[in-house]
Parts: C-alpha cells; sequence; structure tokens
C-alpha cells in the first residue's frame, strides 16, 4: 500500500516562450547574485565567495 496516492504535479512551463522567460529570469537572477558578490564592499559578503570568484576568472581586486 503506497504512503500516498495523490498525484505531485509541479507547474512547468510547457510553451516555448515560457521556457525562454524562465531561464532569461534564472539568468538574469544569477548575474544579480555574481555582480553583488563580486563587487559588494561588504567584506563577509566578500570573503564568502572570494576563492569561487578567483577559480572562475572572476576579478574581484
Amino acid at each position: 500500500m503506497p504512503i500516498s496516492t495523490a498525484s505531485h504535479s509541479a507547474v512547468t512551463p510547457s510553451s516555448l516562450s515560457q521556457r525562454l522567460l524562465v531561464a532569461v529570469g534564472a539568468s538574469l537572477l544569477g548575474l544579480c547574485l555574481v555582480y553583488f558578490a563580486g563587487f559588494s564592499h561588504i567584506e563577509a559578503v566578500h570573503n564568502a565567495a572570494h576563492d569561487t570568484r578567483h577559480s572562475a576568472a572572476f576579478p574581484c581586486h
């Protein structure tokens, strides 16, 4: 007997334009996070991402 018979229906974009919109949105979010971590003057943020930025050849100083 299964624990749950309810189907898990995730909302997934089905059309090409919806998938493209999701991809562009995710890319913009990622770029904003990289920009914030790369050029932040907050020492804790800088130190938290320091090695990752250098391994990706992202200049930070």
